[in-house]
């Protein structure tokens, strides 16, 4: 990390803190085009972000070179646009990812860089800035500061209120964030007002029954839950589950086929994934242990159902590649079964996955 001397700056430059904008003392000395007001911030950055994407800055940061030709000068301009717009999503998924596991400080700075890079492409009164706004609403409300997320998410209510063209997805995102914003303000009604716009929207983009629609779902319940009506928690936890194991078990056919035509043509095993980014990743395995938890904390106790997010939580981990995880879900799925003296047919449909999880931990991937 370099020291900034006001004397090789520019008249009339200005340099800003990549993390609050205030004036900036010191500069990344591995990219030397990031900035920050002192080693607080750099240190917040790097270990959020900067750290993954410090070279991918120099291109988007400094001049671009001359050009012999206007045709070269178009090429310049599509790299340096998709250069953009790898690191919008990028930062973006990263920051998704930091709100899922609940790293609420670590997702500002990515939020951060994912709407300045917006704004450089869109401008600033475009829908595409909403996302990255609703991404720093939540990362406030997880760190207590609602009067800051109140703030971000008036900005985003304002620029789809003047935007013509936002799709219901975005929609959908606005609404849950203000739901979560109410809900941390115990104004449940206003809160389940939102959400269940929020399950309107995501479902006219996505359908009824989509993993996008299911957080509606999830955090309506968690309001019922609050509210102890907890047979309309438990009705809407069920199809939270129902709609992760649908997906997961239908994706693991989709591997397990992909799998058979591959060892027949290659000789080879096929790596196992589960479809989703890492930011999806995260969030199914939030939203999935906050079910079992009210399960297996519930005054009414419902193996049968508890044995089902168990085995949700399988399949999520063993198509992630984390045998581990898996096999210690396994292993209390099955004593579950037994305990409580499940259906032969699931105890079976268990320990047909604990021995599959077996199976690839004995025969690794090549």
């Amino acid at each position: 990390m370099n020291v900034i001397y006001p004397l090789a700056v520019p008249r009339g430059r200005r340099l800003c803190c990549e993390v609050c904008e205030a004036p900036a003392e010191r500069v990344c000395a591995a990219c030397t085009v990031t900035y920050y007001c002192g080693v607080v911030h750099q240190k917040a950055d790097w270990h959020s972000i900067h750290e993954k994407i410090c070279q991918l800055l120099i291109p988007l940061r400094t001049s671009m070179p001359f050009y012999n030709s206007e045709e070269e000068r178009q090429h310049g301009l599509q790299q340096l646009q998709r250069r953009q717009k790898h690191l919008i999503e990028f930062c973006y998924t990263v920051s998704q990812k930091y709100l899922f596991e609940g790293k609420y400080e670590d997702a500002v700075p990515a939020a951060l860089h994912s709407l300045r890079f917006r704004m450089a492409m869109h401008g600033l009164s475009s829908v595409e800035l909403v996302p990255a706004y609703l991404l720093l609403a939540e990362a406030s409300l997880g760190l207590g500061q609602i009067v800051q997320a109140e703030e971000y998410l008036s900005q985003a209510q304002w620029t789809v209120l003047k935007s013509t063209d936002c799709s219901n997805a975005t929609y959908s995102l606005l609404h849950r964030n203000l739901g979560l914003l109410y809900m941390a303000k115990e104004n449940y009604e206003e809160a389940r007002y939102h959400l269940a716009n929020d399950i309107y929207f995501a479902s006219c983009a996505f359908g009824t029954e989509d993993i996008r629609t299911s957080g509606g779902y999830f955090h309506l319940a968690n309001i019922f839950c609050s509210l102890k009506k907890l047979d309309l928690a438990d009705t809407l936890y069920t199809k939270v589950s129902e709609i992760w194991h649908k997906y997961l078990d239908d994706h693991y056919q989709v591997l397990s086929q992909a799998r058979i035509q591959q060892i027949d043509l290659l000789g080879k095993q096929f790596v196992n994934d589960t479809g989703l980014d890492e930011a999806q990743e995260a969030e199914a395995i939030q939203i999935l242990t906050s079910i079992l938890n009210f399960r297996e904390s519930a005054p009414d106790k419902a193996p049968q159902k508890t044995a089902f997010v168990l085995k949700t939580l399988i399949m999520l981990y063993y198509q992630m590649m984390k045998s581990s995880k898996a096999q210690e879900y396994a292993m209390r799925a099955l004593t579950l079964a037994k305990d409580q003296q499940l259906n032969v047919q699931e105890q079976k449909s268990i320990q047909e996955l604990l021995t599959l999880i077996s199976a690839e931990e004995d025969c690794p991937i090549s």
